[in-house]
This record gives C-alpha cells, structure tokens and sequence, in this order.
C-alpha cells in the first residue's frame, strides 16, 4: 500500500470520528466531567508534543539550544507577554544559545 493511500484512509477514518462525534447525545456533552477531561486532555497532550520536540534527536534524547528556548519561553509566559512576544523570545534564545556553541 502506498503512502497516499495511507493518508487518505486517515483522512476517511479522521472523517468518520468527527461525524461519530454527531451522533453523541447532548446530555452526554453536558456532563461537567466531559468538560474537564476534554481540558485536561487538550493540556496533557500539547505538554507531550513540546517535551518530544524539545528532548527528541533521531532515536534518542538531547539537551540543546531548544531546553534553552523553552525556557526563555517559560518566563516570558509566566510574565503575562502577548504569544508573538513569546515566540519571538524563544526563538532569539534558541538563536542566541546556537550561535555562543
């Protein structure tokens, strides 16, 4: 099977969870656990994406420049900056790391 015709049965079986998502009566959604799962979830799961890019190199796991990044980014999050103040503070220390070796 080639690689399209992967992507596209994702895409069918993508597809087909978000119209399963339509027939899940409301009551069910109502339910204040639903909510705070689907928080805790949506938390835990962007918490595991930047762990993985940070830590990850081809098979196993490195302390650079982008521990350094996440950190500045940390900071300035915790200082209440606007997001694109946030990136742009991660990404000059990344730079910065980078370029000083």
């Amino acid at each position: 099977m080639s690689l399209w015709l992967w992507v596209l049965a994702a895409c069918a079986a993508v597809y087909a969870t978000k119209l399963l998502g339509y027939l899940v009566p409301q009551d069910w959604l109502r339910h204040p656990a639903v909510g705070r799962i689907s928080a805790m979830l949506t938390i835990g799961l962007l918490a595991a994406l930047v762990a993985m890019n940070t830590f990850s190199a081809e098979q196993g796991v490195a302390i650079d420049a982008r521990l350094g990044a996440l950190l500045a980014a940390a900071v300035a999050l915790m200082l209440r900056a606007p997001f694109i103040v946030v990136v742009l503070i991660g990404a000059a220390a990344a730079a910065g790391i980078r370029a000083l070796g």
